[in-house]
């Protein structure tokens, strides 16, 4: 028989990724009584979380930072250093900087996850004054997707493309055996301070995504191309997942959505962890004042924010890998403001706008510029079909 039991707390969460462990934890440092809930609170998390290194929030300590990329590189026309340090953060690191020790953790799976009401799989209810839903984003389906797959490859093997204290961000170059005729894909590759460089290729913005094979075809293209060979057996990861989840609406009798799930993924680049980690305490302290945490954390500024990401992101989603080169080298050769602005900033809509006009007046030919804006070609890669594509010259 199911248990019955009824809890009454202030905060209760539900789902324990980085993002939900660090809304509990500062939850509970902040004096709140705090209730956890995950189907497997004890596991490691699986991704590889990356960031800017001036994204983190002054709380989290050092030991979170796995390694660190003091100048990242990235590919577009030429190469391109960007004099902004980059990050891979040490899973076992950011979890044992966000104990639980004073919260109350339950294994389980919720069934019913409301404003004030969580009902889990084995009948326990946890009723509470605020409740979060921080259990990452719902299925894909047709929605425009970050896909990638990741190889993990020995530092040695990888130095002669990644060598140590350096990484590829995105990378361009046209060494993945992709036509011209075939949606874009790019190369990002960072050391993780574990003795490991990780190689994945990525693709943004195509409805329903890059499937896995094809992915990971094109990342063994690019590393024989630098004469690095692979023996089959090393680990690998995928990501398959939306970037168009919105933020939630005000005024709505609801789990607060937080993190991925509460529209912090980021529409053009997919990265969230960070961004939510910043946000935590915008709304602890809506709590503490007795506001509404939604209307806090997406005031009208940082909503208009994600409409115009959302822009880059339907851009992104139609263009050729001529025009994505030509786009990401205007985007990079723009101001360290204006590429925060689209990269980090929550609210800075004044900038984003700034950097958004400029990236689309300084892409080249001329006529690109319509895919950019959605005026021809807005559908380029709806439906198109990896596995019924023509072999062109690239792929062989």
């Amino acid at each position: 028989m199911g248990v019955s039991a009824v809890r009454d707390v202030d905060v209760c969460v539900v789902g324990l990724g980085p993002t939900g462990r660090a809304l509990a934890h500062r939850a509970m440092r902040a004096g709140f009584s705090v209730t956890a809930i995950d189907p497997r609170p004890d596991r490691l998390w699986p991704p590889t979380y990356s960031c800017w290194v001036d994204e983190l929030p002054d709380w989290l300590p050092p030991s979170a930072i796995a390694t660190t990329i003091p100048t990242p590189t990235v590919w577009a026309k030429s190469e391109l250093r960007i004099d902004r340090p980059y990050c891979v953060l040490s899973k076992s690191g950011l979890r044992e900087a966000l104990p639980l020790d004073d919260a109350t953790v339950l294994t389980g799976r919720a069934t019913r996850v409301d404003a004030h009401v969580v009902e889990l799989a084995d009948g326990t209810t946890i009723t509470a004054a605020t409740v979060f839903d921080t259990r990452g984003l719902p299925t894909l389906g047709r929605r425009r997707a970050a896909s990638a797959h990741g190889i993990f490859v020995a530092a040695e093997t990888a130095a002669p493309m990644v060598a140590d204290g350096e990484g590829l961000l995105l990378d361009w170059r046209p060494e993945n055996g992709a036509g011209p005729d075939e949606p874009p894909s790019f190369l990002y590759s960072v050391p993780l301070g574990d003795g490991t460089v990780i190689f994945e290729e990525t693709s943004l913005g195509l409805r329903g995504g890059m499937p896995q094979h094809e992915l990971r075809r094109r990342t063994l293209n690019r590393l024989a191309a630098h004469g690095i060979r692979l023996t089959g057996t090393e680990p690998t990861e995928a990501a398959h997942y939306p970037l168009d989840q919105p933020p939630p609406k005000r005024g709505v009798a609801q789990a607060v959505p937080f993190g991925s799930r509460g529209g912090m993924m980021h529409p053009c680049t997919g990265y969230s962890v960070a961004d939510s980690l910043a946000l935590v305490d915008t709304a602890i302290t809506a709590l503490r004042q007795g506001r509404d945490p939604i209307a806090e954390l997406w005031p009208r500024r940082a909503r208009l924010v994600y409409w115009m990401r959302m822009r880059g992101l339907w851009g992104l989603g139609r263009l050729t890998t001529e025009q994505s080169i030509a786009m990401f080298d205007a985007f990079f050769n723009a101001s360290p403001r204006g590429q925060r602005a689209l990269l980090s900033a929550h609210d800075d809509y004044t900038a984003l706008g700034a950097v958004l006009f400029n990236t689309v007046a300084h892409t080249w030919p001329f006529h690109w510029r319509y895919d950019l804006v959605g005026w021809t070609h807005r559908n380029r890669w709806l439906d198109y079909d990896f596995d019924q594509a023509p072999v062109s010259a690239a792929r062989r």
